[in-house]
């Protein structure tokens, strides 16, 4: 998208749910129990640990809904069709390339690549391929298709089980996360299942529409879907029937039933978990220009540069994590490298929630001269193409 022709809501809603992904990474790959402690098991979570895992959720559904405006936006604006089809296939397959090399070095460092996750970014990849394939079609069209894929396809729960490999194969890439064993040393895992995270971005393609309107208008549109996704999720919640595999319950106490009550299911994304992000997400789109324009013009630094600050930030990270091993005494030959493991000792290394909070706040305010310095070498350098890929 042209900076000079730049949605700020856009931006700013995109900076601060990616300034909230940085917690969850910093999280993972730093924390003294994330190796062996699920934050949303309510068996052996706290509220606190719960909350950090739980409002990340947000971002995965933001960047991806986001993917697929901003691709309607950049074609619908764009004076060459034809370059522009060809400019989003082209960053679909970068995207993919990047996830599989340049994001799972980053997160596992591991040279022999035993591991190999399929994410959020080569899913936002694969939406862009299809995009660029129907992006003639209607944007009607592509809008109810993806409501019709996001509402139902909670019913594949209710499927008998598949007893072929093949068949398990093709619903694990398509609808489930799953793990595939490529050779005898190679895992393959697909956690982000293409169908309902396609469908996400398709949405997201099918509402650019949204930011072409009238101001006042565009911020009523998005109040009421807002309201309408909101809603969704918390009637079929109550009711408790369909839209999770999850169900909630009664639990020891109030703030764990609460608890129960908002653990919806990031993988496959449920049709629960969907609306309820979305939902967030509307309302941080319709008030995203409310916040104080310092705060917008500090958030949006980091929202202009997705790609770049993706990338940079767990290379951050691995750093920190060997920062921190070696700073509590342990040496190379005790850290640990290969499928989910992360490069540090399995007892004994990580630092505390609150420090991981610090690290935190740290890894952002670094980020921020780094962002806001590429934004600006972007902005000047137009005519380099290769920027718009990162």
């Amino acid at each position: 998208m042209d900076l000079q022709k730049r949605i700020s809501s856009i931006d700013i809603a995109r900076g601060l749910v990616m300034i909230i992904m940085a917690l969850d990474h910093v999280r993972d790959l730093l924390h003294d129990a994330s190796l062996t402690q699920s934050p949303t098991n309510l068996a052996t979570t706290t509220p606190i640990l719960f909350f950090t895992r739980w409002i990340t959720h947000l971002c995965a559904p933001t960047f991806v809904f986001l993917a697929g405006v901003s691709a309607y936006i950049s074609y619908t604006r764009s004076q060459n069709k034809k370059e522009n089809r060809n400019f989003l296939w082209k960053r679909g397959i970068w995207l993919i390339v990047a996830e599989l090399i340049l994001i799972n070095f980053a997160l596992w460092f591991d040279f022999q690549f035993r591991i190999v996750m399929f994410l959020v970014i080569a899913a936002i990849g694969v939406g862009l391929i299809l995009v660029a394939a129907v992006i003639k079609v209607n944007p009607n069209k592509i809008g109810i298709i993806a409501l019709i894929i996001l509402l139902a396809h909670n019913l594949l729960q209710y499927l008998p089980k598949i007893n072929n490999e093949f068949g398990n194969t093709l619903m694990s890439i398509f609808f489930r996360p799953g793990m595939h064993k490529i050779s005898p040393d190679t895992l393959f895992f697909v956690a982000y299942p293409i169908i309902p995270w396609v469908a996400i971005l398709l949405l997201g393609f099918a509402c650019g529409r949204i930011f072409e309107q009238h101001e006042h208008k565009q911020k009523s549109i998005l109040l009421k879907a807002a309201i309408a996704s909101l809603l969704l999720f918390f009637v079929l919640r109550f009711v408790n029937i369909y839209g999770d595999p999850q169900q909630w319950k009664t639990e020891k106490d109030g703030v764990f039933t609460m608890l129960s009550f908002f653990n919806v299911t990031k993988q496959p994304p449920s049709l629960l978990f969907i609306s309820l992000f979305l939902g967030i997400m509307f309302l941080l789109l319709r008030f995203a220009e409310k916040l104080p324009d310092k705060i917008q013009s500090v958030i949006s630094v980091y929202g202009k540069v997705p790609l770049f600050y993706y990338l940079v930030h767990f290379y951050l990270i691995r750093t920190a994590v060997f920062i921190m091993v070696f700073s509590q005494g342990f040496q190379w030959k005790d850290l640990l490298f290969g499928p989910f493991q992360f490069g540090r000792p399995v007892s004994g290394s990580g630092i505390s929630l609150w420090a991981v909070y610090i690290a935190w706040i740290l890894l952002v305010i670094l980020l921020y001269p780094l962002c806001k310095w590429y934004g600006d070498y972007k902005s000047k350098n137009k005519h380099k193409r290769w920027l718009r890929y990162l």
